[in-house]
């Protein structure tokens, strides 16, 4: 297989080649070697690898072609997921050198489908920002250009298959996790119905429930397909969302009746769009129409300063549990020589919050996203900008000097409570919900979401077009997005030389 040949391929060409003989899984494995020797070292997209054990599950490969993604290469986020005797850190310096005892259950499926594990990818500390940039390992860069961000926090996973190091990789999505790269790196990302997607060992739903596990694609169907693999009720499960009406990878191939699509390029959270983001929902809107959507712009009562504070303080009370609990598995310490300033100083915030008002928050959160289903109940689907503007610069969303410095005087001192009445926090947070001022609404009402990559900017870049679906209905937005993808398939990276990226050799070995 030449390298031509393999970044063209999706995951499911590669596997359809794989079991029809025309190569091998140890070809088509050495051929993603060569990719990630040949981009990562200018990327910083994969941090840590396990080549020959990859290379022994890809050698047994012939015995289970009956698997939908036999021989295919993976990759896992540094989060979440986790791969019994692999390193994972959360991209945090407190986590080094610790690793799993067993697969989380979403990996174990993901290895059941016939998937090829090569190693995992970068994502910031404790997946907090929608940024790629830990202090850990270091900044993750944007294929299309390497000045800037793909996205986080699957960053490390949308610049890898943006890149061609595989056609598909594991993603997290709290707050837009895997919407965010996707926007970012043209690729397509899918955020399933809360707890779609298995979340044990253990059964805790990750921030409340917000946080759902999936993949960012370059194809609508190899996103499908792979949530048809994996899809199924875990033991033990909390709630579980009503099952789809067929499969899903049917749905990407059907042609939907014609849609109710409300669209707004109002933004939830904060109030500032670029003008090109706004330019890529009108000509998204123009595209439905021509198809024969009926599209309503439409405005969402919300109250999104409210919402925004009662993220954050869900966000404090999860992250001081977090640590605590890593603090318990691993008997580390954790303080702000391991944890970074802005994930210290959110940490210290969530110990000194009183249970009453982070429940209270929880209780608030609630209340708003039943509202948001309820008036957003007589559409299909709603269409914003994925995000307010194109992908930012490398270093452009972080806490201003003073911020940082008062964060971390505050951080050494030990007091939350002194951190919370300063209000740092918020305005240290400001930037990030300036960036993402649709994505976390969804992550609070459970509802599946989409982006699409439809638009660019003027100067190259990708733009996402976000869409949300009904609770439980991924089928609608995979049959829309698979007519859209017919319609005018989207550009990605062509096989050779991504922009920007010198040809170097290395790549890392281990946790590195």
């Amino acid at each position: 297989m030449t390298r031509q040949e393999y970044v063209a391929a999706d995951a499911t060409e590669l596997a359809r080649k794989i079991r029809e003989g025309e190569c091998s899984a140890g070809e088509v494995l050495d051929a993603a070697l060569d990719r990630l020797h040949e981009v990562n070292p200018s990327l910083n997209a994969v941090i840590s690898t396990r080549i020959e054990a990859a290379r022994k599950e890809a050698s047994g490969i012939g015995a289970a072609l009956a698997q939908p993604f036999a021989g295919v290469p993976f990759l896992i986020k540094d989060l979440t997921s986790t791969l019994a005797g692999h390193p994972s850190t959360a991209g945090s310096r407190l986590l080094r050198g610790w690793t799993p005892a067993e697969d989380s259950e979403l990996v174990a499926r993901w290895r059941a489908a016939g998937l090829v594990i090569l190693g995992s990818t970068n994502s910031p500390e404790f997946g907090l920002l929608p940024i790629t940039e830990p202090v850990a390992y270091g900044p993750t860069r944007n294929p299309w250009n390497l000045d800037h961000t793909p996205g986080g926090s699957s960053g490390g996973s949308g610049a890898a298959v943006a890149a061609g190091i595989v056609p598909m990789a594991g993603a997290g999505d709290g707050g837009g996790s895997i919407r965010i790269p996707a926007s970012c790196c043209g690729l397509f990302g899918l955020k399933p119905t809360r707890q779609r997607t298995p979340v044990g060992p253990g059964g805790s739903a990750p921030w409340r429930g917000a946080v759902v596990e999936h993949v960012l694609t370059r194809s609508v169907r190899d996103s499908a397909a792979l949530l048809d693999a994996v899809a199924a009720p875990e033991a033990g499960a909390l709630t579980r969302p009503p099952l789809p009406g067929g499969s899903f990878l049917s749905a990407a191939g059907r042609e939907p009746e014609p849609l109710r699509i409300g669209w707004t390029t109002t933004p939830m959270l904060h109030r500032e769009v670029d003008p090109e983001c706004v330019e890529g929902v009108h000509a998204t809107v123009s595209i439905l129409e021509e198809l024969g959507h009926h599209c309503e712009e439409v405005e969402i009562p919300f109250e999104g300063e409210t919402f925004a504070r009662n993220f954050l303080l869900m966000l404090t009370a999860e992250l001081a549990a977090e640590v605590a609990e890593i603090e318990r598995t691993t008997g580390r310490k954790a303080g702000p020589g391991s944890v970074e300033t802005e994930s210290w100083a959110l940490t210290l915030a969530g110990r000194s919050l009183p249970a009453s008002r982070a429940a209270l928050a929880l209780r608030d959160l609630e209340r708003e996203a039943s509202g948001v289903m309820t008036w957003l109940d007589p559409w299909d689907l709603l269409l914003t900008p994925t995000l307010s503007r194109p992908p930012v610069r490398i270093g452009e969303i972080r806490s201003t000097p003073f911020e940082s410095f008062a964060l971390k005087l505050l951080g050494r001192i030990g007091s939350g409570r002194l951190i919370r009445m300063a209000g740092l926090i918020e305005e240290a947070a400001a930037d990030a919900f300036l960036f993402t001022p649709w994505t976390p609404v969804f992550n609070i009402t459970g509802q599946p979401a989409m982006s699409v990559p439809l638009h660019e900017s003027r100067s190259g870049l990708p733009i996402g077009m976000h869409f949300v679906g009904r609770f439980g209905d991924e089928e609608t937005l995979f049959s829309l997005a698979g007519q859209l993808e017919r319609r005018d398939p989207w550009k990605t990276l062509q096989p050779g030389q991504p922009p920007g990226i010198t040809p170097s050799r290395g790549v890392p070995q281990g946790e590195s």
